[in-house]
């Protein structure tokens, strides 16, 4: 299943983004978000992210939508929320040859795309 709240933002700037958007291109690298279309945070800040995607030239096939919903005592459930301990939506990681790499949880004061494009380079420079 599609996230709804993944269909790029029409009017995001990639050239003001450019940095991010390189480290998000990077060879291999697989993304995995869980959302909720019902979320206000998913609906804020899920359509930039993934106009940032499609800016990196990330192919379809690399991005997996894990589509979450709130359980009666607010807790999260869905695909492969136990798994990877998702608690807070939107929550993205990145991985590269099945290794976790990067993950942005919730919010940050930064947008979704710079925060792992941070963590990226990171990641990178620590290798």
């Amino acid at each position: 299943m599609r996230l709804e709240t993944m269909e790029p933002n029409p009017t995001w700037d990639a050239a003001s983004y450019g940095d991010a958007v390189e480290a998000l291109g990077g060879d291999g690298l697989v993304f995995k978000v869980w959302g909720g279309d019902w979320c206000k945070d998913c609906r804020g800040q899920l359509p930039d992210f993934a106009a940032a995607l499609d800016a990196a030239g990330v192919p379809d096939e690399r991005i997996e939508h894990y589509p979450v919903e709130k359980a009666e005592d607010g807790s999260k459930v869905g695909p492969g929320v136990e798994a990877y301990g998702v608690e807070y939506i939107p929550t993205v990681v990145v991985e590269r040859d099945g290794e976790e790499l990067a993950r942005f949880v919730e919010e940050e004061p930064v947008s979704i795309a710079e925060y792992l494009a941070d963590r990226l380079e990171e990641a990178e420079a620590s290798a």
